[in-house]
């Protein structure tokens, strides 16, 4: 039985305790939080589980094996580092943490302790991604062109990071899982218009063989669109995540190019076959991500949305920031 102490029970944090609790192999011991009011929903909630405003207890207690650390970003370094100086797994919200240097000297003393660290990066548990990958992985879509995402809404406003930081996160994490290749330059343009924070971006990432990956998020967009363009030579592909049923769409359309001797033009030919909806996992993607990380603890293996992960993540965003910074500027890694 893994036992965990969770910290921080705002928008997230029920969420982790929940699916925790209804994990065959997982228990929740303690949940800390600083708001007297989050600390009396968890009372009303799980009144089984001991509840404080102090993350030391949690920390230094000698009964929990593994911490989730489910609180705003900035403060996800001090409190990872004190669970695995305490010698705790650690299990970390999106993103990993503010800064490469920060993500690196967790990454370290994780594995100088032998402690695991898991990213929660949701989205890759997902039935969608994990089709998605199958599709990359047995060849379905040919050689990949292109990946675009968008992810507006309006709101939620953050007050300490920008959109991109709040939420990109996602679509890098899903990028950098279906792409397995790592970019070579990355472009970001945005601009703030109500907090001093970007509330709309745009991002550009140039990989190795001709790929290239868009992003665009945005707080001030009047509907939510959460839909991704996928583009191979063989077939496209479209996810939209806010679709109840089909959400990903497999398209049999592309181009074909020949270069006729002779002649100086390129002949196009269109390609229009049939669009078909696969057969997704309906799971609850948390649950699942949770599950894995039990069962990596027990059987000693590193999650694949491990630190490292999380760092390849953390790097975009930072090399995001800078180019921002430089009014979409050439940044190379």
């Amino acid at each position: 039985m893994i036992k965990f102490g969770v910290i921080g029970y705002g928008y997230w944090g029920p969420n982790v305790v929940r699916n925790l609790q209804s994990i065959a192999g997982a228990e929740v011991l303690s949940v800390c939080d600083k708001s007297s009011a989050a600390r009396r929903r968890i009372h009303r909630t799980f009144p089984g589980i001991y509840v404080t405003a102090d993350a030391s207890e949690v920390m230094s207690s000698p009964e929990i094996d593994a911490v989730a650390v489910v609180t705003p970003v900035w403060t996800h370094f001090e409190l990872a580092k004190a669970a695995l100086e305490n010698g705790k797994h650690v299990f970390v919200e999106k993103p990993f943490t503010s800064s490469v240097a920060q993500a690196e000297e967790l990454i370290e003393l994780a594995a100088q302790k032998n402690l695991k660290i898991m990213v929660d990066h949701t989205f890759l548990f997902t039935g969608a991604v994990k089709k998605i990958k199958q599709l990359l992985q047995d060849g379905s879509l040919g050689k990949l062109y292109y990946y675009d995402s968008t992810r507006v809404n309006l709101g939620l406003f953050q007050h300490d990071v920008n959109v991109i930081w709040d939420l990109a996160p996602h679509d890098l994490s899903i990028m950098d899982h279906l792409i397995q290749q790592s970019p070579e330059a990355l472009v970001a343009t945005g601009q703030t218009h109500l907090n001093g924070f970007e509330d709309v971006a745009f991002i550009t990432l140039y990989f190795p063989d001709k790929i290239i990956a868009h992003i665009n998020v945005n707080w001030l967009s009047p509907v939510k669109v959460r839909t991704t363009l996928i583009g191979g030579e063989k077939k496209m592909l479209v996810w939209n995540d806010l679709e109840a049923d089909e959400k990903v769409k497999i398209y049999d359309k592309g181009v074909n190019i020949k270069n006729q001797e002779g002649l100086y033009e390129l002949l196009v030919n269109y390609r229009s076959g049939d669009m078909w909806a696969p057969q997704l996992e309906q799971v609850e993607a948390l649950r699942q991500e949770l599950s894995y990380f039990v069962d990596c603890i027990s059987s000693d293996r590193d999650p694949f949305n491990d630190g490292m992960a999380g760092l390849k993540v953390v790097k975009m965003l930072e090399a995001a920031n800078e180019s921002l910074s430089k009014r979409g500027a050439l940044v190379y890694f």
